[in-house]
């Protein structure tokens, strides 16, 4: 078993409860750990046998873009994408960050953090 991690991805996205959230967007950071047996890639030197990080990051691009009201649904839909798209993932832990979450506070980030085996 091993573990590809893509750290730090940047995003602008619209998520929120309020309108303004909808409308104004924020900042967001997405970390995204995928668990799978990367002994044939180690072997085979192939990308086709390993988990591919520019796909991770490009699934994580095109789900923050959609819309959503809660962080949790977000990071559901990434792992679910990365389940259904990259078979040798047995599981997934992702974290999404919102930057300076209105709240009423100097908050720097609020995160949500979601793990799922296959």
């Amino acid at each position: 078993m091993g573990i590809i991690r893509v750290t730090n991805i940047q995003v602008y996205a619209y998520h929120g409860c309020l309108i303004e959230e909808g409308k104004i967007g924020s900042d967001y950071r997405v970390d995204v750990e995928v668990k799978a047996d990367l002994q044939p890639s180690a072997n085979s030197d192939a990308l086709t046998d390993t988990v591919d990080y520019v796909h991770v990051n490009r699934i994580v691009k095109q789900e923050m873009a959609i819309r959503s009201k809660l962080l949790e649904h977000v990071a559901k839909r990434i792992i679910e994408r990365i389940f259904d798209e990259i078979t040798i993932a047995d599981e997934t832990t992702v974290q999404v960050s919102k930057i300076n979450p209105p709240i009423g506070g100097n908050v720097e980030m609020v995160t949500i953090e979601m793990t799922l085996k296959r």
